[in-house]
């Protein structure tokens, strides 16, 4: 494997963001739920029919690598339907429903993988499955609902207690050191604020007072044992957020932002809430050298099957252009890549080949898309006249992109990831958007599936920004 199919700076230093424990906890709780739900289901049966069809399941590797599967299976349901949030988990309503919700995918998803793999030599019964998701069902309600999330709430002592330390002089973070002093449900200890403006030792609210400065961040987080650091500040200007991000990325702990600059992330992404206020997790997981191991190999087999598997949609695509407009099948253009890098980006083309008055428009286009991106616009300008009548329907339906797994295959695009920019639009970029380059770009993103065209152009930064820093396998599915 040649180094651009490794593009990753392994050699850099990499961090290792901190996970809360109680996640841990209630996702290994899960697990074992399950494992006895497995058991449980087996043993009716046993009882029900005197047979021994736990001996039988054990016995056919088959059938346990299925049940395994479907365990893990539903562990993914229940993250993405946010399971693992403490939001959800302290308020009974949001978490009986959000696992009612989970059991109803599950189920269904359960009940079609067993209609398929009933004409194999599996012996497992529908009625097994029934019990199975009966059984799964009762044990999470009751141990996950009325006794972990119970006792969560109850151990609000040094031990289950997160210490925040509100950076910043927004509204927000003295709300929230208001609230949590009378009321807290979430095990959240406020322990102080930073924030350079200020006097050290000053009160803010309640008791709680300015820590020190932004200087000193690291040493701060240290001493006053901090899980997790809340950026709360006030400002219209994104650099000057961006930047005080990166100052507390360096205290090596969980960075969580409130922002009205972030407002299009809880409008379209679930996340976590503090007391009702929207926070966003900004911890630099892009860092996390396991992750980006993962990602890698996850790009070279996806990419490598996608090839195979749509090879002759591939061939059929190519000979249609070929015959029906003269020129190349394919548009390369350079774009720019992973820390301002450029490569040769592959499309499919849909355009007719353009003439020189044609390209005298493209560089009016341009100059005029290049104004648009100043005043914050997401569109883009296209000569509708130009589009081949295959090339229609190959970019109403986003065939034209599937080439780019050429890009994937070779180390300079991932499967997802921030769309790759313009050498003219990187060069427009203001210092904060630039960020969205610390990582591979992506055949798809965050704000292609969530907003496209409906999101302002600062806000898909921020989303891109958003995947940066939360970039996981389970994000990436």
């Amino acid at each position: 494997m040649n180094i651009r199919s490794l593009p990753y700076q392994i050699h850099q230093k990499f961090t290792i963001p901190k996970v809360d424990k109680y996640k841990y906890i209630f996702a290994l709780s899960d697990f074992l739920i399950l494992l006895l739900s497995i058991v449980i289901s087996t043993l009716i049966i046993n009882i029900e029919f005197n047979s021994d069809y736990l001996g039988l399941i054990i016995d056919h590797n088959h059938s346990l690598l299925f049940l395994f599967s479907i365990s893990f299976g539903l562990l993914f349901i229940f993250f993405m339907n946010h399971l693992y949030q403490i939001n959800v988990i302290v308020v009974r309503a949001k978490h009986l429903g959000a696992l009612l919700k989970s059991f109803w995918y599950f189920s269904i998803i359960l009940l079609l993988a067993f209609l398929i793999l009933s004409n194999l030599d599996f012996p497992l019964s529908l009625f097994v499955i029934l019990n199975f998701i009966a059984s799964s069902f009762v044990l999470l309600y009751v141990l996950r609902v009325e006794v972990l999330g119970r006792m969560y709430l109850k151990l609000k002592n040094r031990h289950s207690q997160k210490n925040i330390l509100i950076v910043g002089n927004g509204k927000p973070g003295r709300l929230l050191a208001a609230k949590f002093a009378f009321e807290d449900p979430m095990g959240i200890n406020i322990i102080g604020f930073v924030e350079d403006s200020k006097v050290i030792g000053e009160e803010v609210i309640n008791g709680k007072r300015i820590l020190g400065k932004m200087d000193n961040i690291k040493e701060l987080v240290h001493e006053n044992k901090v899980d997790e650091i809340l950026i709360v500040q006030e400002t219209k200007d994104y650099n000057e957020l961006i930047n005080l991000m990166e100052r507390c990325q360096i205290a090596d702990t969980s960075i969580k932002i409130s922002s009205n600059l972030f407002n299009i992330i809880p409008q379209k992404l679930y996340t976590e809430k503090y007391a009702n206020i929207s926070v966003m997790n900004v911890s630099s997981n892009y860092k996390n050298i396991n992750n980006l191991l993962f990602k890698r190999w996850f790009d070279i087999i996806g990419s490598i099957l996608g090839l195979f598997i749509l090879s002759p949609m591939l061939i059929l695509v190519s000979l249609i252009i070929k015959i029906t407009s003269k020129g190349p099948v394919f548009f390369k253009q350079t774009r720019i890549g992973k820390d301002g890098k450029p490569f040769m980006f592959y499309k499919f083309r849909s355009m007719y080949i353009a003439d020189e008055d044609d390209e005298k428009r493209k560089q009016e286009m341009i100059k005029f898309m290049k104004g648009n991106l100043n005043l914050g616009s997401n569109k883009k300008v296209i000569n509708k006249k130009r589009i081949t009548w295959i090339g229609g329907i190959l970019r109403k339906t986003s065939l034209d992109e599937m080439p780019q797994l050429i890009n994937v295959l070779l180390g300079d695009m991932s499967l997802v990831g921030p769309r790759p920019c313009l050498p003219y639009e990187f060069e427009n970029y203001d210092n904060w958007q630039r960020k969205r380059l610390n990582v591979l770009p992506g055949c798809t993103g965050v704000w292609q599936v969530m907003g496209r065209s409906s999101v302002s152009f600062n806000d898909s930064i921020v989303l891109d920004l958003y995947y940066i820093n939360n970039m996981s396998p389970w994000l990436d599915f």
